[in-house]
């Protein structure tokens, strides 16, 4: 499995966090949108300007900007 920044996954592609490295409120932010470590999310789409993503985690659907999404590692799946 591949590991990458948040940023750059494709609509439809899936995969697991492994770290967050955001500090202080941005990263309690983060954590409390239930984005933390092993979680399972999926791209479902991006706005025109690709900015903000659509992510599916859990039962919900969220929208991270990506100045956010630069602080998250996921392995994506294959």
């Amino acid at each position: 499995m591949q590991r990458m920044n948040m940023r750059r996954m494709r609509k439809g592609q899936t995969g697991r966090i492994c770290t967050i490295s955001a500090h202080g409120d941005l990263g309690r932010r983060i954590r409390e949108m239930g984005l933390v470590p092993g979680t399972h999310v999926t791209v479902q789409g991006r706005a025109p300007l690709k900015d903000p993503v659509a992510l599916r985690v859990l039962d919900f659907t969220l929208s991270l900007r990506n100045s956010e999404a630069d602080y998250i590692e996921v392995e994506v799946d294959d």
